[in-house]
């Protein structure tokens, strides 16, 4: 499918999702963790933006903090410096796609939506901001809730779990109800794991695993694999540019389990992977 404006990713959210969309990774920062730096000039993240386009990438998700492990936190202003600038270019040039902004911070979102961005993606799923439900709220914007345990300074620091599919379930959970209470419409509403954040190889194997058990609230899943170190981990793989076959099975698993949204580097190779998954398992 092509890529998509804010009137047909509300419709795609108001109803039972048919097609996985692909969300495409713009880090505007200099030290993210498969391409820091790469972009982090205007004219090239403009230009970058403009590649993702012509590949048909139905969401870009721009994002001015990396939030690696081990990351420290960018200030609102410069988060803010960094991602309007290039959600005003995307928009000026008439695109179709959904543009998301990936922050922590409301006056960030606020920012970003103000200069047209439509989503907003937050790690931390409301609990950095205590504004950021309020502003989702009034803004009637998609949200996306992902789980974290830790910060990312901290939360390869040993990550544990009683139970990691459970724990995670029970989190999700809790971050919905608390969206809704703060009038956040459910159908508004997307859902993150968080693999990579706060997670051990298998307890990302685990929640992999157990996907399908995550539409239990009926909501889009949105699935965070693309180059990252679990896959390393498995492939022997130490740069995350050459995991591209890696994050393709582990996208191929994704669509096939039922994800709404895969967040990925290589959207034309990626997108070729969806397309091909979705005319094997949804006929």
């Amino acid at each position: 499918m092509g890529a998509m404006d804010r009137g047909s990713i509300d419709q795609w959210l108001s109803n039972s999702q048919r097609h996985t969309l692909v969300m495409g990774v713009l880090n505007i920062t200099p030290d993210s963790f498969s391409d820091g730096g790469k972009y982090f000039d205007h004219s090239a993240a403009c230009q970058r933006a403009g590649e993702l386009i012509e590949q048909g990438v139905d969401i870009i998700d721009i994002g001015g903090e990396s939030t690696r492990p081990g990351s420290e936190n960018v200030s609102v202003d410069e988060q803010i410096r960094r991602v309007v600038p290039v959600i005003r270019w995307i928009r000026e040039q008439k695109s179709p796609s959904v543009i998301s902004i990936d922050t922590r911070q409301s006056a960030v979102a606020e920012a970003a939506l103000e200069a047209g961005a439509h989503l907003v993606n937050d790690i931390s799923a409301g609990r950095d901001d205590a504004a950021m439900f309020p502003l989702a709220a009034k803004r009637k914007c998609p949200i996306v809730l992902m789980h974290m345990q830790g910060t990312p300074a901290t939360m390869q620091n040993n990550p544990s779990y009683a139970d990691v599919l459970k724990d995670v379930k029970d989190f999700l959970g809790a971050r919905i109800a608390a969206a809704k209470e703060a009038g956040i419409a459910e159908e508004k509403i997307l859902i993150d794991p968080g693999i990579g954040f706060g997670k051990t190889l298998e307890h990302d194997l685990q929640l992999l695993r157990g996907l399908k058990e995550l539409s239990q609230w009926g909501r889009p899943i949105v699935l965070g694999v693309s180059r990252k170190k679990f896959i390393g981990r498995i492939t022997g793989v130490n740069e995350p540019a050459g995991r591209i076959f890696g994050t393709a099975a582990a996208i191929a698993w994704g669509v096939a389990n039922g994800v709404g949204v895969v967040r990925v580097h290589d959207v034309r190779e990626m997108k070729q992977v969806v397309q091909v998954m979705e005319s094997i398992v949804r006929k």
